[in-house]
């Protein structure tokens, strides 16, 4: 299922597997297809030529529209959208916590009101997991409760302690759905989440306490949130120690290429974040000398490609007069074009970290690459 089968430092090389798709080399980017699609114009069969190796779901969102149940009356989440390779798909918890104003959370789940419409949804660790198990998804994430960055130690707390109780569920939950004769996907695998906003000991209480129920890897959540790069860094130093070596270890929403890079050398193998899907759509794209926005007036006759050392699509074809000129004309290609672009970077980087570590070269890549990339030109 999942082999660390090179080190360098920290930084892990590994292989996995699971219901869907070959085997999936890590550390390895996972593009955000919230809805069932990458926002951008960007299809399932686009992600292949893209060099995506997982994509990620959301479970609220494909809650509330089309609904759990017309998906698995379409056969599941891959069926539905024509994706054969691995999905993951995130609890809806991270959705629950950018919703405080119209929340209410108690031991049973969460209540909150759609913001579609405004109704009224209930949402516990049973249901999130009766949610992921319709859509069928191949890695399905615990119910958690993502806890805003500043926090109170006494309510971090308590939350740890209740995001503790509410893995213990989905688990529960989880088993009884995988045996059942007419689930969509009997593989579906179970990652839990660590919490405990940006207080280390929490953390490593909460990482000690979840890697004892056997789930198939662990992810750490509640980063990214608005705290200082830094002080992120700091919890991942605290954690990873605890995570278990033979699991996945899954970063949360993060983050920018460097970020990628320094969580590597901390022993992280999956990422994810809307990050180079939305940033191209306002123009923003990642190159391998730093970012760069499309949009400006230097580029109206720029007859280069995004990238000169970029061999993606979109670089070998067309030219960065051609892309400003589709934004500066609101054309939904140049939005197409972008997301493509910068989907591609992300995939690309992640391959590149892989080479490098195979190389024993991981951290002079990280020298040359983590401070440039996060750069403007």
């Amino acid at each position: 299922m999942f082999k660390v089968i090179k080190k360098e430092g920290r930084a892990r090389r590994g292989e996995f597997q699971c219901a869907h798709g070959g085997v999936v080399q890590t550390p390895v980017f996972m593009n955000v297809g919230t809805q069932g699609a990458i926002k951008g114009g960007v299809d399932a069969f686009d992600l292949k030529d893209l060099g995506c190796q997982i994509e990620l779901s959301n479970t609220y969102h494909l809650h509330l529209r089309p609904g759990d149940d017309v998906v698995r009356q379409m056969g599941g989440l891959h069926r539905f959208m024509r994706w054969d390779g691995p999905i993951l798909t995130d609890s809806g918890g991270f959705q629950v916590f950018s919703l405080s104003g119209l929340r209410k959370i108690k031991e049973e789940g969460v209540t909150f009101a759609s913001h579609l419409d405004g109704h009224k949804i209930f949402m516990g660790p049973e249901e999130s997991m009766q949610i992921q198990s319709n859509l069928g998804s191949d890695i399905a994430m615990a119910f958690d409760e993502c806890v805003e960055n500043p926090a109170t130690y006494e309510y971090a707390k308590a939350s740890c302690e209740r995001t503790l109780r509410w893995l213990q569920r989905c688990k529960v939950e989880h088993d009884r759905l995988n045996t059942l004769p007419d689930t969509v996907n009997p593989r579906q695998m179970l990652f839990g989440i660590n919490q405990g906003a940006t207080f280390a000991d929490l953390r490593v209480w909460h990482m000690k306490e979840i890697a004892k129920i056997d789930c198939d890897g662990f992810a750490i959540g509640g980063l990214a949130v608005g705290e200082p790069t830094e002080v992120m860094y700091e919890m991942i130093d605290a954690v990873e120690p605890h995570m278990p070596e033979d699991k996945p270890r899954y970063l949360m929403g993060v983050g920018t290429p460097s970020n990628i890079i320094e969580a590597v050398a901390r022993g992280v193998d999956f990422f994810d974040c809307v990050m180079p899907a939305r940033n191209a759509r306002h123009g923003k794209l990642f190159t391998w000398q730093g970012a760069m926005n499309i949009k400006n007036a230097k580029y109206k006759l720029d007859e280069q490609p995004i990238d000169p050392e970029c061999d993606c699509p979109v670089c070998r074809k067309f030219s960065r007069a051609y892309i400003r000129h589709l934004f500066t004309a609101e054309e939904m290609l140049g939005m197409r074009l972008a997301v493509m672009h910068n989907l591609y970077f992300y995939n690309k980087l992640a391959q590149r970290i892989r080479d490098a570590i195979d190389a024993d070269e991981f951290e002079n890549f990280r020298k040359e690459y983590s401070e440039k990339l996060a750069r403007r030109i």
